[in-house]
């Protein structure tokens, strides 16, 4: 499973209950889109689980000398380019999705989870520890051998799924030889 969480705002604890300390810990892989706040909250997704992360906005300079400001990451047969998003417009976010021929763009800063399907779709995951308004939540993918992609979902703590998607690989692999 990989598992998209961002948002965190954690001054002392990455705030992992319920559901997302579950898929956290069950995951293959876990994607962070930034605003961790601290180290200490960096160090503790870094301890349980296989991260990859970008920073955001709201991140001391000592979290930002130590991961990028956006990043591809490759998961099963999907390539997902992870950004934070606040020096992004949406047509820029499309546009480096499918420069980076990415099969799904995930995004955080505003805090409103949802997922919108597109030629490169893109989902935010909310915030788990700091909704601001919006509904808590993270996003959890699992892969789907016969049929080729990933059945997503957005997760709220207490486990309720409130919006289901699909991704399926779109670039074409070059022919090695």
């Amino acid at each position: 499973m990989l598992v998209v969480c961002g948002d965190t705002h954690g001054t002392d604890s990455a705030r992992l209950e319920g559901r997302i300390a579950d898929a956290v810990a069950a995951a293959d892989l876990v994607v962070h889109v930034g605003d961790f706040t601290s180290v200490s909250v960096l160090s503790e997704f870094r301890e349980r689980c296989e991260l990859r992360a970008v920073h955001g906005n709201n991140d001391p300079p000592p979290v930002r000398g130590c991961l990028p400001a956006d990043r591809v990451v490759e998961w099963r047969a999907l390539r997902v380019f992870v950004a934070h998003g606040h020096d992004h417009t949406d047509t820029a976010l499309a546009m480096a999705g499918r420069q980076a021929n990415a099969d799904l763009t995930v995004v955080g800063h505003s805090h409103h989870p949802g997922f919108r399907d597109a030629p490169v779709p893109v989902c935010n995951p909310g915030s788990h520890a700091d909704p601001r308004g919006h509904r808590p939540a993270h996003a959890e993918l699992e892969w789907d051998d016969a049929a080729g992609r990933a059945h997503g979902r957005l997760v709220e703590p207490d486990g309720e799924v409130f919006e289901r998607f699909e991704v399926a690989p779109r670039h074409v692999e070059e022919p090695s030889g």
